[in-house]
């Protein structure tokens, strides 16, 4: 299953228990433009077992949001395996890594997604690289969504157009105003955090009727 370009996508971030998803993705919207993802924090948690458990409720995209910093080739064999059809690797990775991770996911079917989380110079990370990912990753951390003035960089799409081909991606502290904004200028995907009641996140709440809203970020960056 390959990423379409022209497509616009919503990516929903599973980032708890096995419990939320087993509760939650059977509720989603069957649509082909849903990405589902298997977090970091959730991965952590549970190891390889929390992208088999995804698979086993959906038969789209998966996601395994690993942050690859080293090893590129046996973490992207190990996601495959479990179910996985597009990870992610940390644009603060080596030169070696960044090229081995997308050689790999290419040889194995994965989407290669670059999370330029901590990353000031997108062009920095592209100069490093031979090929051309699947994804580039404009990413605010989690910690960074409360910090007044830090905001998704939409201003280096350009940039990294001038020299890949790629889709972008938009992450972190997204909303429907936030997705608006991503589609906007010029994003392809937008990432949204399932956020459970009293975290301070962005996102849609464990609580509210995820399907619906999900359908609600589907039509508005149609």
């Amino acid at each position: 299953m390959l990423l379409d370009k022209r497509t616009r996508y919503l990516q929903i971030a599973f980032n708890y228990d096995s419990g939320l998803v087993r509760r939650i993705l059977p509720t989603l919207p069957r649509d082909p433009r849903l990405l589902i993802e298997a977090g970091t924090p959730y991965i952590k948690r549970e190891g390889l077992g929390a992208i088999a458990h995804i698979r086993r409720y959906w038969g789209g995209h998966v996601v395994a949001d690993l942050k690859v910093a080293d090893g590129a080739d046996q973490e992207v064999a190990m996601v495959r395996a479990a179910g996985a059809t597009a990870a992610t690797v940390m644009g603060t990775a080596s030169a070696e890594t960044l090229n081995r991770f997308v050689v790999a996911c290419e040889a194995a079917g994965v989407a290669s997604m670059v999370d330029l989380l901590g990353v000031p110079d997108p062009l920095r990370t592209m100069q490093k690289m031979q090929s051309a990912p699947t994804v580039m990753v404009l990413h605010r951390g989690r910690d960074e969504e409360t910090t007044r003035g830090k905001v998704l960089e939409y201003r280096h799409i350009k940039r990294i157009r001038s020299k890949f081909d790629v889709s972008i991606s938009a992450a972190g502290g997204v909303d429907l105003g936030e997705a608006r904004s991503a589609i906007f200028n010029g994003a392809n995907i937008v990432v949204v955090n399932l956020v459970a009641p009293g975290d301070p996140w962005l996102g849609i709440s464990t609580d509210a009727n995820v399907g619906a809203i999900a359908q609600q970020f589907l039509d508005t960056i149609e």
